[in-house]
């Protein structure tokens, strides 16, 4: 979805908003991961799916026809950088808090691939012909070591 706009300022003024908008999400949910608290659902979410997408849009759009912005007033693109920059800090503590959830998610798949392999190979023993014998499978269930 693209902005539209009147002129240059409208542009900038709306592109502010959704600047401020996305932020303000994204900062909501990176609170709620460093509170270890369910990521946004709902509406929210759709919200912030959409304003991204329309940012993304809108940034691509400027970058081929910067004149789209040109006209807007000299205080109103000061701002739209400040708020930009705002986001771009906002959006790497996201990647930071993503990131260490990542670590911690991949560690215990890990931790659970290392148990269900020492529970599957417990207990085997040499066959006749020198090799492992093959157990039967059975259930894996994980316990408080995994």
């Amino acid at each position: 979805m693209a902005l539209l706009a009147d002129d240059a300022r409208d542009r900038v003024e709306q592109l502010l908003l959704v600047t401020e908008r996305l932020a303000a999400l994204i900062g909501e949910e990176t609170r709620r991961i460093e509170a270890r608290q369910p990521p946004l659902d709902g509406a929210d979410s759709e919200e912030r799916n959409r304003l991204a997408n329309a940012y993304r849009l809108e940034l691509t759009r400027i970058k081929h026809e910067p004149d789209l912005i040109a006209g807007a007033p000299p205080q109103s693109l000061a701002l739209l950088k400040t708020r930009t920059e705002a986001l771009n800090a906002v959006l790497a503590d996201h990647e930071t808090a993503l990131s260490a959830i990542k670590l911690v998610t991949e560690g215990l798949v890990q931790a659970m691939a290392d148990e269900v392999a020492r529970q599957r190979n417990a207990g085997q023993s040499y066959g006749s012909q020198g090799a492992l014998e093959p157990r039967p499978l059975s259930p894996t269930v994980l316990d408080r070591s995994a």
